[in-house]
């Protein structure tokens, strides 16, 4: 099958059975892109999940985009995209031009309170899966207890902290760690 039409059908369907937004979509992202097909490693795709967590838009669109650029250039880059963003925005479409009161009917409603049940048992297994693999060294698993730790302290006692300002304090403390690091390695070497 051509990759270009593969990277456009693995993530419509990505798109259309996911809902959520873009933590739910990491699981399947990584079941589908991982796991079955073998286009990225799963280092990669924690990298890709960092690197799209902090850059602008959806984090499962720039999920995407990363994959289908590693697969087939831009023009994969571009399948991919457009594979992840239509059915949503054709469901959103239509049915905005149908269903005035959508949330209203009872049935639908309550299909969506199930869904943010579901929405949510993604989004932890994504999490548990990233923490499994993740690199047992002190130090991330000292920066993991301490961002967990404030982010429970900053939504207990409902303070009002800016998302760019805790992203710019751990890219301060994420950029310390690599100097640190490349000085030890310097200083070791020079032994």
């Amino acid at each position: 099958m051509n990759i270009v039409l593969d990277l456009f059908l693995t993530f419509a369907r990505i798109g259309l059975f996911t809902f959520g937004g873009g933590y739910a979509m990491i699981a399947l992202i990584e079941h589908s892109c991982v796991e079955q097909k073998r286009w990225i490693t799963h280092d990669e795709m924690m990298d890709v999940t960092v690197i799209a967590e902090s850059t602008p838009g959806p984090i499962a669109i720039n999920c995407a985009t990363f994959v289908g650029y590693k697969q087939r250039g831009l023009l994969g880059s571009v399948a991919a995209t457009v594979g992840i963003v239509l059915p949503s925005f054709c469901i959103i479409f239509m049915i905005s031009m149908f269903l005035d009161n959508f949330l209203e009917i009872a049935w639908i409603a309550h299909a969506f309170m199930g869904i943010k049940i579901a929405v949510g048992i993604l989004i932890l297994d994504a999490a548990i899966k990233m923490i499994k693999k993740m690199q047992k060294k002190p130090a991330p698993l000292a920066i993991m207890g301490c961002s967990f730790i404030a982010m429970l302290l900053i939504d207990v006692f409902a303070l009002r902290i800016s998302s760019i300002t805790l992203m710019l304090v751990a890219a301060v403390v994420s950029f310390a760690m690599f100097l640190t690091n490349r000085n030890n390695g310097k200083a070791g070497g020079a032994k």
